[in-house]
């Protein structure tokens, strides 16, 4: 059975210029429709930013990272312009 994944990230990496390290490094991931995820870590682990990729916000990276056929990602920032 072939399995439509509802996003996939293949080797994805971050390094913010200037910075001593990336944010996150070689992140490979699937999952399916209807599947609860949880982004966890310390302060400055790279959780925001991880986001802002998978909603398409931030498009400077390497790797792959894409949505599944017909699924849409919203994103809440942490401190929205309200």
């Amino acid at each position: 059975m072939a399995y439509q994944y509802a996003y996939v990230m293949k080797g994805l990496s971050k390094t913010y210029p200037g910075a001593p390290k990336p944010a996150f490094k070689d992140i490979t991931l699937s999952f399916l429709p209807g599947a609860k995820i949880a982004i966890i870590g310390p302060n400055g682990a790279g959780k925001s930013t991880l986001m802002k990729v998978i909603a398409g916000i931030d498009k400077e990276y390497v790797g792959e990272a894409w949505a599944g056929e017909g699924i849409t990602v919203g994103y809440l920032a942490q401190e929205p312009q309200l």
